[in-house]
């Protein structure tokens, strides 16, 4: 099976801010163009999930408007990114060290900004495959965030974990309106 994984494109929010589950719209030029790059290399009739936030709703609305042979949408939650509680909207830089040093130290289990853990988000991404993989399709694209991409490739690598440290989290995602195919 194949896996089309679709980045939304950058937010319209200004530069370093954490903006996870906070649904913030995406530049509309970028997403246009983030459409027609993926629109041009997607197999027809590809079944679509979207993540619930808007920026990535966005970029399937444009890719659906220039690929309509794809099925329709299907909203899945389970795609939307982590959730980073009280420190949502707030500067990257602003947050104390001790905050970072406490997600580090326990990187699975500790709900970075009160709300959600990586292991959470890794265990939410994980049903979402098993759902994928057992309804049989050879190929499907998912509208999404770099977390929720990441963690898709750590169920590739891992299973479903748990995930020990930081150093097993995947570096790598597509930048802003980007887009991979992943074997599972």
């Amino acid at each position: 099976m194949k896996l089309w994984l679709l980045r939304h494109a950058r937010v319209t929010l200004e530069a370093g801010l954490c903006y996870g589950a906070s649904d913030v719209p995406a530049d509309p030029d970028l997403t246009l163009q983030a459409a027609e790059s993926a629109a041009s290399r997607l197999p027809p009739g590809l079944p679509v999930r979207v993540s619930g936030l808007g920026r990535a709703q966005q970029l399937e609305r444009e890719l659906h408007r220039l690929r309509p042979d794809l099925e329709a949408p299907v909203v899945d939650p389970r795609l939307n990114e982590m959730d980073f509680g009280h420190w949502e909207l707030q500067p990257w830089d602003a947050m104390p060290r001790t905050a970072f040093d406490a997600w580090m130290a326990d990187f699975a289990h500790h709900r970075f900004g009160g709300a959600e853990s990586t292991q959470q988000l890794i265990d939410r991404v994980a049903d979402a495959l098993d759902d994928l993989c057992n309804r049989g399709q050879q190929e499907a694209v998912w509208v999404t965030h770099a977390g929720v991409i990441r963690a898709v490739r750590f169920v590739v690598i891992h299973g479903r974990g748990p995930i020990h440290d930081v150093s097993q989290w995947p570096k790598d995602a597509p930048a802003t309106g980007g887009h991979l195919c992943l074997p599972l």
